[in-house]
């Protein structure tokens, strides 16, 4: 069996894309977060969400052009993917409360769990709905 043509292997390589160009996104939203939350003293769920808003649209714009090759209007593909990373969002900001407020865990380990765990829900949502191809 080649390895190389297995679907296994192609949806892997496709996630790594995807989450290589992601971590693009990240540096973006973290970057946020530490400039508000340590710079600024905003409150780290706070920091998190202006940062995730911020990685977001850097996010959008890489998956759309480069991860999926997408042609689906941005009319059709926006609304789409940012209710995928709506709903990431406040799955977000609950693990960012639970980890700081509930478990005391300080922001920055924290957020790189929560990242870890958004990377597959963001993936799956745009695999499956934001970025499918239309039907013929």
């Amino acid at each position: 069996m080649d390895l190389a043509a297995s679907p296994l292997i192609a949806r892997l390589r496709h996630f790594l894309l995807f989450a290589s160009l992601g971590a693009l996104g990240t540096l973006a939203q973290y970057a946020v977060l530490v400039m508000l939350a340590s710079g600024a003293g905003i409150d780290p769920v706070a920091a998190s969400t202006a940062g995730f808003l911020t990685g977001g649209v850097v996010n959008y714009l890489l998956s759309r052009s480069i991860a999926f090759r997408s042609d689906r209007p941005h009319r059709e593909a926006a609304p789409r993917f940012f209710l995928v990373a709506g709903c990431g969002l406040v799955l977000n900001a609950l693990m960012m409360a639970g980890f700081t407020r509930g478990l005391s865990l300080p922001y920055l380990p924290a957020q790189l769990v929560a990242t870890g765990l958004l990377v597959l829900w963001h993936y799956a949502g745009n695999l499956l709905w934001t970025f499918r191809p239309a039907r013929s």
